[in-house]
């Protein structure tokens, strides 16, 4: 049996390597991400690899358009082996107090509420097939202007770190990886004007990752 990979946010950066290394590895990646241009490069690029994808253009804010989703990969594959939550949105960096409310929750709805939901929906397809939950760790809670993100992605940790500690006795896994900086888009509106090239590519963190997953070398969350 084919193994499945679904990935929340994979139409660019760590998200998009990942599910470019999992196509390389044989397993068939199902690839959620608002953009349906990026989506379909994506394809065209794990394709090109003889690799196979499902492309999914959703917000994961759409709440009954996961549950249809859930629902359709359960039907057509029976579960997933992994899920790779690299899904996020980056607000602009402001001061805590002057966070328009509008980012502030758009932030949380995405980053915090969407996650939660993420999981109950999801678990019950890790638990059919043994699978492992990934969670892509950015540990920039407390530095100066990243009030809104920051929160959030602290939020979201702690989110997986319960969820971890509640599926210790369960068939599946929840761990937490956190890559090296990346030159990704997301990077760059927080750290404008900083030397890309030190910075270490996202296929160069998926390897990383992807070897991690064969040796059993991951941290639980």
């Amino acid at each position: 049996m084919q193994k499945t990979a679904l990935i929340t946010g994979a139409s660019r950066g760590f998200g998009a390597a990942m599910a470019e290394a999992f196509a390389a590895d044989g397993v068939h990646v199902i690839a959620l991400a608002r953009t349906t241009g990026a989506l379909e490069e994506l394809d065209d690029r794990i394709k090109a690899g003889g690799g196979s994808a499902t492309l999914v253009p959703l917000d994961i804010t759409d709440e009954q358009g996961l549950q249809r989703l859930c629902l359709s990969i359960f039907e057509r594959w029976g579960g997933l082996n992994y899920w790779l939550h690299a899904a996020i949105f980056a607000a602009p960096l402001s001061p805590v107090g002057h966070v328009p409310e509008k980012d502030w929750k758009r932030t949380l709805d995405t980053n915090v509420h969407a996650t939660q939901r993420l999981i109950a929906n999801v678990e019950p397809l890790l638990l059919a097939r043994s699978g492992t939950a990934i969670h892509l760790d950015d540990p920039c809670g407390g530095e100066k202007f990243f009030g809104a993100y920051g929160t959030s992605k602290t939020a979201q940790k702690a989110l997986f770190n319960s969820w971890a500690a509640e599926s210790q006795s369960a068939a599946f896994e929840v761990i937490s990886f956190t890559p090296e900086p990346m030159p990704t888009a997301t990077r760059a509106r927080f750290f404008p004007g900083e030397d890309r090239a030190v910075l270490s590519h996202p296929s160069k963190q998926a390897k990383r990752l992807s070897a991690d997953l064969q040796r059993g070398a991951m941290t639980a969350s």
